[in-house]
């Protein structure tokens, strides 16, 4: 298993307690980017920049993913097409998300993404909390201790 990290839009305190699970149980993590972030001398540790425009990462992430790999993502069409692949999907606030669950996930955000467009304000998801960064860090090792 290899995790991959859509990493242009991953809060800094799940990347850090990425850092700590792939030097912990050994899986090499590679965070994906269309710009230069720092990340820490391991051998576990790897980043991948990629060209800026839209959806470069995701197509990047998609086509080095193996069936098995676990990739951090909140991006909902990325997270469709990791779990049609055979991948293992994962938001940054620790929701799991399943091939059961994906399709109506995918449908209520493309209709928010229409009610966006079509200017009504639908607000955004609430910051990052504690609770958030909990829940992440347990179905993290969850899925660690299952496919490692």
């Amino acid at each position: 298993m290899k995790v991959w990290v859509d990493a242009d839009a991953c809060p800094a305190v799940i990347k850090e307690i990425l850092f700590k699970a792939a030097n912990r149980v050994r899986v090499q993590l590679t965070l994906v980017a269309n710009h230069f972030m720092r990340i820490p001398a391991s051998p576990q540790i790897d980043f991948l920049l990629v060209a800026a425009g839209c959806d470069v990462a995701d197509n990047e992430i998609i086509a080095r993913l193996s069936r098995g790999d676990l990739v951090i993502t909140s991006d909902i069409p990325l997270a469709a097409e990791v779990i049609e692949k055979g991948g293992i999907a994962l938001s940054p606030r620790g929701e799991l998300y399943s091939p059961d669950d994906i399709r109506s996930i995918l449908i209520m955000r493309d209709f928010m993404d229409n009610l966006r467009g079509s200017g009504i304000d639908t607000g955004g998801p609430p910051p990052l909390n504690k609770s958030d960064r909990q829940d992440f860090a347990n179905q993290l090792d969850r899925i660690l201790t299952r496919y490692t």
